[in-house]
């Protein structure tokens, strides 16, 4: 049985894609009043489902809502392994296989719907690393670029604990200061939270390892965020740049900081401030392509 799906926002409907055979349940917001310039695609991290980009205990955090406000389609996926596929994939999926679904899922999510000027990735934790992953090998045609928030490359517990079979240091290390989050976040949260499947716990240990490779692979600007009070990753300065060095082949990388937020940022008071930081970031990626395709004004 898939777990309770969360509440999601007034505009926000449920969809299933198709992921090569697998059926992936997604949160699918439009803009109203015309075409969608571009899809923010939402790739949540372990323990939590799609609805984490939906946030319901402040009309200020969903990520969803913002984005369909300003023009843009938001397509959060359920991983395999949560939500409708959780039944069909107990133990979920590696990292290679669940970049192949999400490549599957994706291309048949275009040939459906407008997808304006192309994709853009939005990750957050494991999701980052499922991000990263299908950029390199799997990357959809039309990509904008991949926003990434609480995943680095070296981690600051012990991978024991990483990979702990309670799962409780997955959740326990999520949050920062209680009051970083609006009041009901807690209570609210019923439905969002799912096991992490054991197949994919089983692979955290590895990232630090398969990381290097992978970033050299992606060929799209990156920007990565950590949270002030992050406890996942290490994110001191020269282990920032250590991060941006690997990513040779991006013809931009930007390593950015959220004050104010622990691990789950779409969660917390600061939700807002980064899901506009990141469409920003959109908005940056596709300038180039506009000044490369844009005809010479005429001389005057």
């Amino acid at each position: 049985m898939a777990p309770l799906a969360p509440p999601a926002s007034r505009d926000v409907r449920r969809i299933t894609l198709d992921a090569a055979g697998t059926t992936l349940s997604a949160l699918l917001s439009e803009p109203v009043g015309g075409p969608a310039r571009a899809v923010v695609v939402a790739i949540h991290g372990g323990g939590v489902n799609a609805g984490y980009f939906d946030g319901q205990a402040h009309a200020e955090l969903s990520l969803l809502t913002l984005g369909a406000s300003l023009g843009y389609s938001v397509l959060a996926i359920d991983r395999p392994g949560y939500g409708l596929s959780a039944g069909r994939l107990p133990d979920g999926l590696g990292l290679v296989g669940q970049a192949v679904a999400l490549r599957a899922a994706l291309d048949g999510f275009a040939a459906t719907y407008a997808t304006g000027e192309g994709l853009f990735l939005l990750a957050h934790s494991y999701g980052g690393k499922v991000a990263l992953t299908t950029v390199a090998d799997h990357a959809p045609p039309n990509l904008i670029g991949v926003d990434i928030s609480g995943c680095g490359h070296t981690y600051a517990v012990d991978p024991d604990e990483v990979t702990g079979s309670t799962g409780r240091r997955v959740q326990s290390g999520s949050w920062g200061p209680l009051r970083l989050y609006p009041p009901g976040t807690f209570s609210g949260c019923h439905g969002l939270v799912e096991p992490m499947p054991a197949g994919e716990r089983a692979e955290l240990a590895r990232w630090p390892r398969l990381f290097p490779a992978t970033a050299a692979r992606v060929r799209v600007p990156v920007r990565l965020t950590f949270a002030e009070y992050e406890s996942w990753w290490h994110h001191d300065d020269a282990t920032l740049a250590d991060l941006a060095a690997h990513f040779v082949a991006a013809p931009r990388v930007t390593v950015d900081r959220q004050p104010d937020a622990g691990h789950n940022i779409s969660l917390g008071w600061a939700a807002r401030s980064y899901h506009l930081r990141a469409l920003a970031f959109l908005e940056s990626c596709l300038v180039p392509r506009r000044t490369t395709l844009a005809v010479p004004a005429a001389t005057p």
